[in-house]
Parts: structure tokens; C-alpha cells; sequence
């Protein structure tokens, strides 16, 4: 089972990865803004006491966070496989999914936009705030497909994987807030195949 939101990046993940592995989930939407948050009521903090999405649960174990829950698919699953072979570029395949999960996606999480809300930050200012970081990141990921020699059709292979499961849902939400991709010609490639 799946709990998700269609907007949520770390959902979208998730459900990138399920349907790589030909996975078909029962999905149970818990809406991020509906009644001040689903994701907050009693019943599904006793499922994920993070109050996020996404989480699985199968077989009794209840598992959250998006790169966990791609990792244990990836090794409960393991075809096809969502991480290259090779030893170093399997380690450059987690840098680059995790530049963009935990240092890009984090800034436009919707609890952190609504923080900066209840300090009176204005929401012209939040999205600045956030395109200024997004735009930085993903430049810098851009730079590190560049460096790692990433020439074939997805980021570490002629597959799509892990890298490329985190790209497209944050290019996704970077045009949500109207960032500048014009830094990023290798990652909009990519996420074209990937699409």
C-alpha cells in the first residue's frame, strides 16, 4: 500500500520507482492541504509519525522516506535494477539523487514554505527565496551530470534510475515556482528521455 499525493516530490518518487518495477500499488491519497493537512490527523500519524508522504506499507513493516523506500524496492525488487553495476558510479548515481533530495527538494517542501509564512515572509518572497536555491542546485547538479560523464541517454545508463527517478519530480516542481532552467540543458535533456 501506498500513501502519496499527486504534488507531493517524494511521492512522485516513489510512484516513479513503483512503475519502473512494475509495481501497482493500492494507493491511499492523503491530501497535504485539505482541512489543514491530512497528513496531520491522528489516524495516519499512527501510520508515519513524521506527518509526510510518502509511506508503503507491506507485509505488516511500514517504511517512509522516499530514498529508503526506493532502496528496499530496489533490493526486494531487484530488476529491473534502478542503480548501475560498478561500484563508483552507483556512488555517483546516490550523490546526484541525493544533491536533489536533500539539498534542493527540502527548500520547497510545503511545511518549510508555510514556516516561512508564519514569520511573515511574504509568499513573493518564498518564491524567491526558493527559486534562488533551486536554481543554484540544480545548476550545480547539471555540472556534476557534466563531470561524471553521464553521456548516455539517462543519467548513469541507457535505463533510467535513481538519479533520474529524483530529477524529474524536482524539474517538475522548479517550473511549479517559475525557476530559470537555463543552467540545466543536461538535465532537461534527460528528464525529455525520461518523459
Amino acid at each position: 500500500e501506498l500513501y502519496s499525493f499527486f504534488r507531493s516530490s517524494a511521492a512522485y518518487r516513489v510512484r516513479i520507482a513503483l512503475n519502473l518495477k512494475g509495481i501497482d500499488p493500492k494507493t491511499h491519497v492523503v491530501h497535504l492541504r485539505r482541512g489543514g493537512g491530512e497528513q496531520f490527523a491522528e489516524a495516519y500519524r499512527a501510520i508515519n509519525p513524521q506527518a509526510a508522504v510518502p509511506t508503503i506499507v507491506e507485509d505488516g513493516m511500514v517504511l517512509s522516506q522516499s530514498l529508503a523506500i526506493i532502496e528496499y524496492l530496489g533490493e526486494t525488487r531487484p530488476q529491473p535494477s534502478l542503480l548501475p553495476a560498478d561500484p563508483a558510479t552507483r556512488a555517483q548515481a546516490r550523490a546526484i539523487a541525493l544533491a536533489i533530495a536533500c539539498d534542493i527538494h527540502p527548500l520547497n517542501n510545503l511545511r518549510v514554505l508555510k514556516r516561512l509564512a508564519d514569520m511573515g515572509v511574504s509568499e513573493a518572497d518564498r518564491d524567491a527565496w526558493y527559486r534562488h536555491w533551486v536554481e543554484i542546485g540544480l545548476a550545480a547538479v547539471d555540472e556534476m551530470v557534466r563531470r561524471f560523464d553521464c553521456a548516455d541517454t539517462f543519467i548513469h545508463g541507457t535505463d533510467p534510475g535513481l538519479a533520474d527517478i529524483c530529477l524529474v519530480p524536482q524539474l517538475y516542481n522548479a517550473r511549479r515556482f517559475s525557476a530559470d532552467l537555463g543552467t540545466c540543458a543536461r538535465l532537461l535533456e534527460i528528464e525529455r528521455r525520461c518523459l
